[in-house]
């Protein structure tokens, strides 16, 4: 057979629904838009996904797919235009080595794109991986799942005889693409028995509840979580009062005035795109506002796909017992300003935060954050260890006790954002792990120095991540995490291991969030002797 004829059977693969063509890319053969569900439109609209629809003949899959409907579209590597989106987008995309001897399968790496479930997608940077692959060590695996109104808002309130409204459809669409990757990875050279699933941002959320869903046993092996927010997941109650808000501001920005919850839920599945992503826009913005330290675009805790709330499950053993990966950036909380401000990081909500907190938990938060509530380097690390850092923290500390965990922290910042105060802040390692120095952002990011460092930061931890998902295993010099000591690599320009980082930090956040930390004995004490024995009986 000949080296070309040979090469095209390698990039024709039949999948559920029929088969594909991709193509070479220099050292990695690439399938992209490959459908995983039926598209979500129509009567589809706000249900589970439907099984892929079959198509006859051979699909091009050289292109990948639209994105899902967002407010935030953007220019792709130099794109002259906007990135389509369209709902009709539920598409994965494949990276395989082009060497392939038809040895043993490689493991598997399912990336979940982060963008606060209200944009981002397969396209960017982070959903292509091609050093990743490159490495040929692994198959990479990328994807497209319903965003903002589409995907995280529960309309379930809302159901009729009419229109039946789904709820965590963005949850739902990620476990459809793990069962296709259990079904179909193998014939793209991908051991189906090996998956590592890894996200950052919403993405690294999207591991901690995959996690906890019971539907998703066997569906991977192992887990990585960068920078998730492993609390911004809430019950029906919560939920439904932001879908009712949604529905009034879609009302007032329409002209509608539904009388009930039928013509409510004929409003919602009849609404334009547009309209939908105006009113979702809206109600993402006043959310921080009304309900400090919540984000509306959120995984409802149903108590069916999501019985319970992840961080309990994880902390009762109830979780799926996968050896994990968690970490955060130093800084989490120094990038979300203007748009982007979904932290309690302004002194209303932060006094919004304590107002919730035991009144003899406070004096120790605000020597924990010097300056609090009006010193703007305080506030910003309190609003990043409020929805990062402390409960991956809590997270590490309760998977350990049944699942081998390791723990890291990114604290290398390029000079120029060290200058601007933003430091080691939330994403800054992506462009790094990526080994995508030389997109523009990057290369602003790097031009005042620091990008050497910066580049061989990105390749140890890309290395950590290939090694992890080979086995299981990381370098002999990263220990595993455990409550006693807590051990933490520190990726910096020298990488290094810390025992308990932020240790007066992390006590202080256990007495002021006790119901995050399973500690709801310690609402009992009431004066500060009280609460320090109350300390040692709760997590250490």
């Amino acid at each position: 057979m000949s080296p070309r004829r040979d090469a095209e059977r390698r990039l024709r693969v039949h999948v559920t629904g029929g088969e594909v063509l991709g193509v070479r890319e220099g050292a990695i053969c690439a399938w992209r838009g490959i459908p995983y569900a039926a598209p979500p439109t129509g009567e589809r609209r706000f249900r589970a996904p439907a099984p892929v629809i079959p198509w006859t003949g051979t699909r091009d899959a050289s292109a990948f797919g639209a994105i899902a409907p967002q407010t935030l579209r953007r220019r792709l590597r130099g794109a002259p235009a906007l990135v389509a989106t369209d709902e009709d987008c539920l598409t994965v995309n494949v990276q395989a080595p082009v060497d392939d001897d038809g040895g043993e399968p490689l493991p598997v790496m399912v990336f979940i794109h982060g963008g606060g479930y209200s944009s981002g997608s397969s396209r960017e940077f982070s959903g292509r991986g091609e050093s990743f692959v490159a490495s040929g060590r692994a198959v990479y695996v990328s994807f497209n799942y319903r965003l903002g109104p589409f995907g995280y808002l529960d309309f379930s309130l809302y159901s009729t005889p009419s229109h039946t409204f789904d709820n965590n459809l963005g949850l739902r669409d990620q476990l459809a693409l793990l069962r296709w990757v259990r079904d179909n990875i193998r014939e793209f050279g991908g051991d189906p028995g090996n998956v590592t699933i890894f996200g950052e941002s919403a993405g690294g959320n999207a591991v901690i509840a995959l996690l906890a869903m019971p539907t998703a046993e066997g569906l991977f092996t192992r887990a990585i979580a960068q920078s998730a927010p492993p609390s911004a997941m809430y019950g029906p109650e919560l939920t439904s009062a932001w879908a009712a808000d949604f529905v009034d501001i879609l009302a007032a920005s329409t002209g509608a005035s539904p009388g009930d919850e039928q013509e409510a839920g004929d409003l919602i599945a009849g609404a334009e795109v547009a309209d939908l992503l105006a009113a979702s826009l809206v109600l993402q913005t006043r959310t921080p506002e009304v309900y400090p330290g919540r984000f509306c675009l959120a995984p409802v805790i149903d108590g069916d796909l999501l019985p319970e709330h992840p961080m309990t499950a994880i902390r009762m053993g109830r979780a799926h017992r996968v050896p994990l990966i968690i970490g955060t950036n130093d800084r989490e909380g120094t990038v979300f300003r203007g748009r982007v401000d979904i932290l309690p990081r302004s002194p209303r909500r932060i006094a919004a935060v304590f107002g919730r907190a035991p009144v003899w938990s406070r004096d120790r938060m605000r020597s924990a954050y010097p300056g609090l509530p009006d010193a703007r380097g305080a506030a910003a690390d309190f609003s990043g260890d409020y929805g990062f850092w402390y409960p991956s923290v809590l997270t590490a500390d309760f998977h350990s006790a049944y699942a081998p965990v390791h723990s890291y922290r990114f604290d290398l910042a390029p000079r120029l954002l060290k200058v601007l105060g933003l430091d080691a802040t939330h994403g800054v390692e992506m462009f790094a792990l990526f080994d995508s120095l030389d997109l523009p952002l990057a290369r602003a990011m790097t031009s005042l120095g620091g990008r050497e460092p910066y580049a061989a930061a990105g390749e140890r931890m890309r290395a950590y991540w290939l090694d992890f998902a080979e086995e299981g295993r990381v370098a002999d010099t990263w220990p595993p995490y455990d409550v006693e000591r807590r051990a933490t690599l520190i990726i910096d320009q020298n990488d290094r291991i810390e025992n308990d980082p932020h240790r007066a930090r992390r006590r202080a956040w256990g007495l002021f969030l006790p119901e995050l930390s399973g500690g709801l004995r310690l609402w009992a004490a009431r004066s500060s002797a009280q609460a320090e024995r109350a300390e040692q009986c709760g997590p250490a």
